[in-house]
């Protein structure tokens, strides 16, 4: 167990080996929640939370259906253009 001490301006430093542990770096946003008996701390998703009604019909496609045979085509184009000129 490590410890630290609240500062007289209300600051907390994070002991090295906890930060490096999660790898929050300089300018990382921390949430915190109390709990009884002391605090739970973890890193603020930069992203609000995402339901499957968020996202339903994101990859929607409008036109007509691909074959199998259509698709391999497409792959196998697609490999050969990256891979012509290596050897």
């Amino acid at each position: 167990m490590e410890t630290t001490t609240v500062s007289s301006r209300g600051q907390v430093v994070i002991p090295k080996s906890i930060r490096k542990d999660y790898e929050w770096g300089a300018g990382v946003v921390l949430e915190l929640e109390r709990h009884e008996g002391g605090i739970f701390l973890r890193e603020k998703n930069p992203f609000p939370p995402t339901t499957l009604d968020d996202i339903v019909g994101f990859l929607q496609h409008d036109g007509p259906a691909i074959t199998i045979e259509e698709m391999d085509k497409a792959i196998k184009q697609a490999v050969l253009e990256k891979w012509h000129d290596r050897n």
